[in-house]
């Protein structure tokens, strides 16, 4: 039997696999303490399940805890320590402006205040030591951290990454004097070049550490009181790892949560057989997307997360402040904005009947007739239209709209929102959208795919029925991994075939054994650029690749992204990045031998002004059904909406697949949208 959980900013989603079946729960999610809402989403897979927490072969887990501590600048009292001169390097970073036509646009400030930062009398160059750290000065140093206690250290030497020794002095003279305070290695964490992106990667590292810790501490807890197996964490790169090594990194885990729901969306897309899909995860608080190519998700070797530079491989995931729980306000100018504050799992929507009183996307839908009044959610959660329009009614009086017609505006509203993040992942990297299907899930996710379908030009959609928890699959069927990486320089003379291979061997070998698995599946990627350049372009290969076969795979890239190449140009091998990993779990989706009777029935909504009829399939649609618009799908996690113009039908796996026809998706549209 095997376990996954997502915790999301308002549901926490459970998926059991057992005896060939999903077995699939929710619970709200605790803010306060999000290891209660996972263990009531387990409770309430295993009773559905009819089996006991002792019998979970594998726990895998995805949860918020330090991308929501990022988000808020929440974090450990840090201590930052940088070669002496450079300890203000978190602060200065590249001396550039975060946004070019907004002067007053300010970064976010050091979580290393000024009085916590330490320059260490050491000098490292990319050749070796220039001036050693001695014993004596490397415990000074350690005393003079002590007199401020942090509750966590980041020490980020120059060219430690080539040369850790420094580093290392420092972090047994500062645990000598500090044995409780957690400390951050920049050459452990990052492993790559670039000060300041190594440092603040670092500076994070150590500032959300502590706090995962003490979150794990409690999960485990939990667990053993529970008889459960301890959880494995996902990673932002879309791997698990032990708890031991996520509950010391937690900057590896800040992208966990989508990186479940990404892993979640490639595996749908291969069974399905959309394996190009854009992957559109909606869920109450935020939208996540991400492009599948072949089956797989793209990657990044580094990005940005609430204006921090994060120098680790990670899934390509764009967000946006767009989901159910969104709030819907009247800006100064008088225009309908949706987000991104968001009413969360406490008190949630209005229709929650929890406390809330202000209008958000999920109450637009149920004033629509999107969703129905008569389907319970998780945790007994009883949607009430009353308060929804009441909710409407006083924002459509700001706005001088009709209550209806402002509820169309705000799910307007927020598909833009949506929209512009599918660009950011497609149109601006110079990828056509057209050519992708949309695979829509989370929670929201299906009830506004069709809208921004439309809006991209796209004709197929893919809805596969465990989409309001596919985040949580995502991470039963996602490998264990381990990333290694180091920056090498090569090129000329030095870029051969056989330096290359030692390379990839040694960084092999010691992601096998971080990982646990001394036969675990080896990938490598390298980081090329011509000689002259300021950054990289990332290419696979083989774990023995010749150098002509690097510079061919690179140029093709290099061609497709600025349209030329220079085959006269010297070339620099950068980085080498291996991975280590062994396969998840083989789930089938196939349909469930439990599954009921299919409800139909019909109810009225209103879709571009007009109120219409909806046919109403209620439960999960079994093989072969065929859906044609105006329809609603209320599938056992989240609702998918089917307007006129739009139809399609169930494969095998239980999988919805629409299609429309050019006039209705817009198909030559991929411009912004009217309005």
């Amino acid at each position: 039997m095997l376990l996954g959980v997502d915790v999301g900013g308002t549901f926490t989603d459970a998926v059991l696999a057992v005896d060939g079946r999903l077995i699939t729960a929710k619970a709200p999610t605790t803010p306060s303490d999000q290891s209660e809402g996972v263990m009531a989403a387990i409770e309430a897979a295993l009773q559905r399940a009819g089996r006991g927490a002792q019998e979970i072969e594998r726990f895998s887990h995805g949860m918020t805890v330090a991308t929501n501590a990022l988000l808020e600048g929440h974090g450990a009292r840090t201590a930052f320590v940088a070669t002496e001169g450079f300890a203000d390097l978190v602060a200065l970073g590249r001396q550039n402006r975060p946004e070019l036509y907004r002067l007053c646009a300010a970064r976010p400030a050091p979580l290393a205040e000024p009085g916590l930062r330490f320059g260490a009398p050491e000098r490292m160059t990319p050749d070796g030591p220039l001036r050693e750290l001695s014993a004596d000065d490397a415990a000074r140093l350690a005393g003079e951290l002590a007199a401020v206690k942090p509750e966590a250290v980041a020490v980020a030497l120059l060219h430690s990454y080539r040369h850790p020794a420094h580093e290392r002095a420092l972090a047994e003279a500062i645990a000598a004097e500090l044995p409780d305070v957690h400390i951050s290695l920049s050459h452990e964490v990052v492993g790559t070049f670039r000060e300041f992106e190594r440092a603040s990667t670092t500076e994070v590292d150590a500032a959300l550490s502590p706090l995962l810790a003490g979150y794990l501490r409690q999960l485990v807890e939990r667990c053993q009181r529970a008889q459960l197996v301890e959880p494995s964490i996902m990673q932002s790169n879309g791997g698990l790892i032990d708890l031991a090594a996520a509950a010391g990194h937690a900057a590896w885990t800040v992208l966990s949560g989508p990186a479940g729901g990404a892993a979640g969306a490639a595996f749908i897309a291969r069974a399905a057989g959309a394996p190009d899909a854009l992957c559109f995860d909606m869920g109450g608080t935020s939208c996540d997307v991400c492009v599948v190519d072949d089956g797989l998700v793209q990657e990044q070797s580094s990005g940005t997360i609430a204006g921090r530079p994060l120098a680790l491989p990670m899934v390509a995931v764009h967000t946006v402040g767009a989901g159910g729980g969104s709030i819907a306000w009247r800006d100064p100018g008088g225009a309908l904005r949706v987000g991104p504050r968001s009413a969360g799992a406490e008190p949630g929507p209005a229709c929650y009947g929890r406390g809330g009183t202000e209008p958000t996307v999920t109450d637009a839908n149920l004033l629509l007739g999107y969703l129905a009044a008569d389907a319970p959610l998780a945790g007994g959660v009883q949607l009430d239209r009353a308060t929804s329009q009441r909710a409407i009614e006083s924002l459509a009086q700001e706005l001088d709209l009709e209550p209806l017609a402002c509820a169309e505006g705000i799910i307007r509203v927020a598909n833009a929102e949506m929209i512009r993040a599918l660009r950011v992942v497609t149109v601006q990297r110079g990828i056509d959208p057209r050519r992708y299907a949309l695979l829509a899930f989370g929670g929201a996710g299906p009830l506004h795919a069709t809208q921004i379908a439309a809006e991209l030009g796209i004709t197929e959609i893919v809805c596969p029925r465990a989409s309001g928890v596919l985040a949580a699959l995502g991470l039963v069927v996602s490998p264990r991994r381990r990333d290694v990486q180091r920056s090498v320089f090569l090129s000329g003379d030095q870029l051969t075939a056989e330096g290359i291979a030692a390379l990839v061997a040694q960084l092999g070998d010691q992601a096998r054994s971080e990982l646990g698995e001394s036969d675990a599946e080896l990938r490598a990627t390298y980081e090329l650029r011509y000689r002259g350049q300021a950054f990289e372009l990332a290419v696979g290969g083989s774990l023995t690749p010749e150098p002509d076969q690097l510079r061919e795979a690179f140029e093709a890239l290099h061609n497709e992204r600025y349209g030329y190449r220079d085959s006269e140009q010297p070339l620099e091998l950068v980085t080498i990045r291996v991975s280590a990993s062994v396969p998840g779990a083989d789930v089938s989706l196939g349909a469930r031998p439990d599954q009921g009777e299919l409800e139909r029935g019909r109810r009225p909504a209103t879709f571009g002004g007009v109120e219409i009829e909806l046919d109403v399939l209620r439960g999960s649609p079994p093989p072969a059904t065929e859906i044609t618009g105006p329809a609603v799908v209320e599938l056992p996690e989240s609702t998918l909406l089917v307007p006129p113009g739009w139809s399609g039908q169930v494969d095998d796996s239980g999988t919805i697949h629409l299609e429309a026809d050019v006039k209705s998706a817009g198909a030559d549209s991929i411009g912004e949208p009217e309005g």
